[in-house]
């Protein structure tokens, strides 16, 4: 039974895709700010290295080395470009882009050794389109996509493959709260009118793109940008 990791799978669109690789038969191991109850889930900041290997050096001795890692953790943010201080900046890009560096560069030694690895992404929509009053979350997921594209060359004579799902209008506690606080640009409801599937995206819609990219079926793609976003973005 091959492991996987499943960074910021305490809630959303994380959960989710933890939920569908149990499914699929894969041992799942989750990150996140805060531990739950479970014995598959542990602490880590994603932008700190030593609680990457100290929390990985648990699941390596409980469940053996990691395969498949999915960087599902990440931190919006909402502000005029130039009322946006360098350290809200910073903190953005550091859980968006640096996160994923860190995990990537921690599990890889596993995937190389197994001459076998899935390495899922998750970016944003808003990549593909731009957003306004999101400089620094536009930035750092536009970052992720191509740095999926650029390991998805380095890493495929290993057996590994890197792709990242950007997702559209998805409803999680983040879509939530940014509604609430009327930075959507108008209500989802009204954002569903403008979906061409006219609804909004489920985190399992999101998990199910997830659980085929890491399936053996799709070992023949790699470097892919695999869009969730029920047509707004084509």
């Amino acid at each position: 039974m091959k492991t996987a990791v499943v960074t910021g799978g305490g809630s959303g669109i994380g959960q989710a895709v933890a939920r569908r690789l149990r499914a699929d038969g894969f041992t799942v191991a989750t990150f996140d700010l805060r531990a739950d109850d479970t014995d598959f889930g542990y602490a880590a900041d994603v932008t700190d290295p030593e609680q990457i290997a100290t929390a990985l050096a648990s699941i390596r001795a409980k469940f053996g080395p990691v395969t498949v890692l999915v960087n599902a953790a990440g931190l919006d943010g909402f502000k005029r470009f130039a009322n946006l201080g360098f350290e809200e900046w910073q903190r953005v890009i550091d859980i968006n882009l640096n996160g994923v560096f860190h995990c990537v560069q921690a599990v890889l030694p596993d995937m190389v050794d197994a001459k076998w690895g899935r390495i899922v992404n998750i970016s944003s929509s808003s990549a593909q389109s731009g957003q306004p009053f999101m400089a620094h979350y536009v930035s750092a997921k536009s970052a992720v996509n191509g740095l999926t594209k650029a390991l998805a060359l380095e890493l495929g004579p290993n057996g590994i493959t890197v792709n990242a799902v950007p997702p559209g209008f998805i409803d999680t506690p983040m879509l939530r709260n940014a509604e609430q606080l009327r930075l959507l640009g108008g209500t989802i409801q009204e954002h569903i009118q403008r979906t061409p599937v006219r609804r909004v995206g489920q985190p399992e819609d999101i998990a199910a793109a997830c659980g085929f990219l890491i399936s053996e079926e799709a070992g023949y793609i790699t470097g892919q940008i695999f869009g969730v976003n029920g047509g707004r973005n084509t």
